[in-house]
């Protein structure tokens, strides 16, 4: 056994998940990881969403380190530091219209909480509404107003005044074969969730444009100029949450972009920083004016390295065009990925945008979840040198989230293996 691995073993507390991965990576490079024994792995998973620019970008790096040996810490909202005012205008100039003021902190449920706190105390209201099967973060707070018991469980009682909303997951409701009515149904049910679910005192409606943790479910493209709708009657702000579709991954710079509308506020981090830990949300002047002396900061947030490799980040995204390449590379993978679906009963759905692509499996037609089928392409792949992850409110959905860039060679030898997995898993079953 690997040294490193026994120390996890020792040391590190990995009580919350099944298993950790037993491999030991030791360095990367693009959409490439190695392990310490010099076994090389095609990651299509790019650490949950994170290094969309690829491992170890050498424009990213390059960045980092010229910032690293100038200054690495000065509490950026207790003094000026330029790596700090030139990423937030570059956000200013890169998110949705009007939306040019931004906070810094570490990572997504920081982010998230942040945003929170600020709908509140801009429209003096209390009350929040997400929806079903909706992930937001691992803290209280955004455990409080994430739709999934599976992540919940064990943790509550979670904060009052949150109510839910049904998730516009096309493929397991009653409109299946009509995603436009899905989203119309479930945009009115929020109106429905605010008269007989609150007290009518909601400061903000949270969701994913598209829902990562869900099962890459994407909402129809109807859905949120619908919702918009209802929350405007009601004077309520939409919180974007981009932390894992933000940053090109989906072939737009922020996914919310496919949607046509503009939210209030725009949470990010994951892909922002190309590895290095940061997040963001991002508002209008006015909504952040609602912040007063005393109300928020963060000693790390806005750590000069971290935007430093963000800046260099985005700054590559644009000079590379990684969304139109997102888009046109993703497009080929599930077109490769719906070819394979017409030959294996177990995919009953591949949707995504860009390169943010689930793959749901079911046993059969009432679309009953094949989780431990999931589980064991997963480890299938794994043996040949592809790395997935598997999520979906039912652990039945193979996620395909690479490095945007990834080439189509690479997108080949993924889909091949997944092949061969497929074969493996569902050749037992039809003996």
């Amino acid at each position: 056994m690997s040294d490193t691995i026994q120390k996890y073993k020792d040391y590190v507390m990995t009580g919350f998940m099944k298993q950790v991965v037993p491999i030991v990576i030791d360095h990367a490079n693009g959409a490439t990881v190695t392990d310490e024994t010099g076994r090389e792995y095609l990651d299509c998973f790019s650490g949950i969403s994170v290094v969309n620019a690829g491992h170890c970008n050498p424009e990213v790096i390059a960045a980092a380190k010229s910032q690293m040996d100038k200054l690495v810490h000065a509490a950026s909202y207790i003094y000026h530091v330029k790596p700090v005012a030139d990423l937030a205008e570059k956000l200013a100039h890169i998110a949705p219209k009007g939306l040019t003021k931004t906070f810094f902190g570490n990572g997504g449920a920081e982010a998230i909480e942040g945003a929170m706190k600020l709908a509140r105390l801009y429209t003096d209201k209390h009350e929040y509404i997400s929806l079903h099967a909706s992930f937001h973060g691992r803290s209280w707070g955004t455990l409080s107003i994430t739709g999934n018991q599976g992540r919940k469980k064990r943790g509550g009682p979670y904060a009052p005044g949150v109510a839910f909303a049904p998730a516009p997951y096309a493929y397991r409701s009653q409109w299946r074969n009509d995603p436009e009515e899905c989203g119309r149904q479930c945009a009115k049910a929020i109106d429905d969730v605010i008269r007989f679910a609150t007290s009518g005192d909601v400061a903000a409606f949270i969701a994913e444009p598209v829902m990562g943790e869900g099962g890459i479910i994407c909402p129809p493209p109807n859905y949120f100029k619908e919702v918009k709708k209802v929350l405007d009657q009601h004077n309520i702000l939409f919180i974007a949450d981009e932390v894992q579709s933000g940053f090109a991954r989906t072939g737009k710079m922020f996914a919310i972009e496919h949607y046509g509308v503009v939210p209030d506020i725009l949470v990010t981090a994951k892909g922002i920083a190309d590895g290095f830990p940061l997040s963001a949300f991002t508002t209008r002047p006015e909504i952040a004016a609602a912040f007063k002396p005393g109300d928020h900061l963060s000693t790390f947030g806005g750590n000069p390295i971290s935007c430093a490799a963000a800046l260099a980040n985005i700054n590559f995204m644009e000079k590379e065009n990684l969304p139109a390449r997102a888009t046109e590379t993703g497009n080929y993978a599930m077109t490769k990925l719906r070819a394979l679906q017409k030959h294996h009963p177990l995919i009953g759905e591949v949707r995504g945008l860009g390169l943010m692509i689930g793959v749901e499996l079911v046993k059969d037609e009432k679309l009953t979840p094949a989780t431990t089928e999931a589980e064991a392409i997963r480890d299938a792949l794994l043996r040949n040198g592809v790395l997935v992850g598997v999520g979906g409110i039912y652990g039945n959905v193979i996620r395909f989230q690479p490095s945007l860039i990834i080439t189509r060679q690479q997108i080949d030898q993924a889909i091949d293996a997944f092949a061969v997995a497929l074969q493996e898993v569902a050749q037992p079953a039809a003996v």
